[in-house]
């Protein structure tokens, strides 16, 4: 076990520069940057993400330098008021954003500092790249630990109904439904819920945005429990509605391979009870794969499922940070999130891998080609 963790560890480092460079080469072709980006507020025609104009009207430069951040507000403030844009002015912002250096070199320099997991500063905000992840880390995680337990608790009870009614008209209809939520998008079915659940055109129970209320510092720890719970209803619901069909039919089907083997049979005329057969025998083996995969699915979860979700329900986590960073050309932020998000995927691999060889020792990847 030993010699495949150790293989496993080094193909990292090969995977996550083809992930980083396939990703920096993509960007270099993306129309815009962040210096034309600046010029645009300079110039007072820029729109950010947050769909805020970033200047406009007679004073257009301090517009843009309350929003450059700390390496362009003071190139920027020194020529407000500008009519035109001096190419020197140009020169020395593609020098503080780095782009006098040639491609290859800027992403030497950027591996060889990912790899000392220094990330820098955001181009357009006061702070630096880890500070911004870590602030907005609670708030995905917490989203992808709920929809993770709740879709979980909700599919292996009813993988294992349907297998022990395979066939019958309560798979078949089981079937129907769990199909049908899983065709509608998380998206849609999150606007649907604030239509009929938070002052849309019917009921005000829930609220519309943020994880917490204004007040929510006064209240007694039981308050801020309940208000807490009160406001993750809605994104959580919209998430689970799709996240548990595939575990769903993951289980079923497992059970159902598991159930039509010989020792269950075995078991069965030994005069053991369906349950004991069930949940003594067949869960075991049966649940192998749904546990296993657990770490991959709760990773997923909470960094590629919720950008729409925190979107929509206006909560700042690293889905909405990753967009909107995105959209302001951000590049620190930007490779900083790919590098963390790929480098945590291919350990949680790693995990998911030895978490099967925990659950049932007869696994071996020793004898596998990695």
């Amino acid at each position: 076990m030993g010699a495949y963790i150790a293989r496993r560890l080094l193909l990292m480092i090969p995977t996550i520069l083809g992930i980083m460079l396939i990703s920096f080469v993509i960007v270099q072709f993306a129309p815009g940057g962040p210096v034309e980006r600046i010029i645009a507020q300079l110039q007072g025609f820029d729109v950010g993400a947050s769909g805020r104009f970033s200047g406009g009207g007679g004073d257009v430069g301090q517009g843009a330098a309350s929003q450059t951040g700390p390496i362009a507000a003071e190139t920027a403030t020194r020529y407000r008021g500008a009519q035109g844009l001096d190419p020197k002015f140009i020169a020395e912002l593609e020098k503080q954003f780095g782009f006098d250096k040639p491609a290859w070199e800027r992403f030497l320099l950027m591996i060889k500092n990912y790899a000392m997991f220094d990330f820098g500063k955001s181009y357009f905000r006061d702070e630096s790249v880890l500070t911004l992840i870590s602030e907005r880390l609670p708030v995905s995680m917490s989203l992808g630990l709920w929809m993770t337990l709740i879709s979980y608790s909700i599919s292996i009870p009813l993988g294992i109904a349907k297998a022990v009614r395979d066939g019958e008209r309560f798979d078949l209809w089981t079937s129907n439904l769990i199909i049908i939520g899983y065709a509608i998008p998380s998206f849609l079915f999150a606007m649907l819920l604030i239509v009929l659940f938070a002052g849309g055109s019917f009921w005000q129970i829930f609220p519309l945005r943020g994880l917490t209320s204004d007040n929510f510092d006064q209240l007694s720890l039981f308050g801020k429990i309940l208000d807490y719970l009160w406001h993750i209803v809605l994104p959580v619901s919209a998430l689970t509605l799709g996240a548990f069909a595939t575990q769903t039919f993951l289980t079923k089907n497992s059970f159902l391979d598991e159930i039509r083997k010989q020792y269950v049979q075995t078991a069965r005329m030994k005069g053991l009870t369906e349950r004991r057969v069930l949940y003594g025998h067949v869960f075991r083996n049966a649940m192998l794969i749904v546990i296993a995969g657990f770490p991959g699915a709760f990773v997923h979860a909470f960094f590629t499922g919720s950008v729409l979700i925190e979107t929509i329900f206006s909560l700042d986590g690293l889905g909405y940070l990753s967009f909107e960073s995105i959209v302001n050309r951000d590049y620190p932020v930007v490779f900083a999130s790919l590098y963390i998000f790929a480098l945590l995927g291919l350990v949680v691999n790693l995990i998911s891998d030895l978490t099967y060889t925990w659950i049932d020792p007869r696994i071996d990847f020793e004898t596998r080609e990695v």
